[in-house]
């Protein structure tokens, strides 16, 4: 059945993530040697900041507790840009998370703006940072915190490309989490979006990793 198998035309056209899952298909169906689809697995990993992952993978493919000193390297650097970006988005996260404050928000994204900039010392710097953080997460395969952090940036988002991408990131961490009925929501608000513009190339949008 692997003559069969579209996975080799449809993975350049889908965000590395999204392979993922595909691979996961093809592992569990057997339709390839285990070994083909772990390395497979690690190739795609290459470019992601999944380095737990990879390691894990590293080790079940060649029956080693040891992994290559690129790969601890590369994950010191990601914990540290994670930290780094965890710390400049502090302020905005500590505000999300209390509900006491988050009932000052209202529906104008600029008096949002304002309120959080005179009372809260937030400004366009940590908003940034949110969606960097979320950006990261999603990166790093924290599906869920990505798709958290990225619904909150759009609410205060007032840049119409940014909020989109954000929205595609979004509906990509809900594919991954299998949250159909979310992720069909946030699909039905692209096709909104995109309606109501003039795309030069629809098929962009589609493989477009937000960035």
């Amino acid at each position: 059945m692997a003559e069969y198998d579209l996975t080799p035309r449809m993975a350049p056209n889908l965000d590395r993530h999204l392979v993922f899952p595909l691979l996961e298909f093809l592992q569990e169906r057997q339709l390839y040697d285990d070994n083909h689809i772990l390395k497979a697995k690690i190739e795609l990993l290459n470019n992601t900041n999944m380095v737990d992952y990879a390691m894990d993978i590293f080790k079940t493919l060649y029956q080693t507790e040891d992994v290559p000193q690129d790969m601890v390297e590369r994950r010191a650097d990601v914990v540290a840009r994670l930290k780094s970006l965890e710390d400049a988005a502090a302020p905005l996260v500590a505000f999300l998370q209390n509900p006491a404050a988050v009932q000052e928000l209202r529906a104008d994204k600029h008096y949002n703006l304002q309120m959080l900039n005179d009372k809260y010392q937030i400004g366009p710097a940590q908003i940034e940072a949110l969606y960097q953080y979320a950006k990261f997460q999603f990166e790093c395969g924290n599906y869920s915190g990505a798709a958290d952090y990225l619904y909150q940036y759009r609410a205060l988002c007032t840049n119409s490309e940014r909020s989109l991408n954000a929205l595609w990131g979004k509906l990509a961490a809900e594919v991954l989490m299998q949250n159909w009925d979310i992720a069909l929501e946030e699909l039905n608000r692209l096709k909104e979006i995109i309606d109501s513009k003039n795309f030069s190339s629809p098929l962009n949008q589609c493989k477009a990793e937000y960035g």
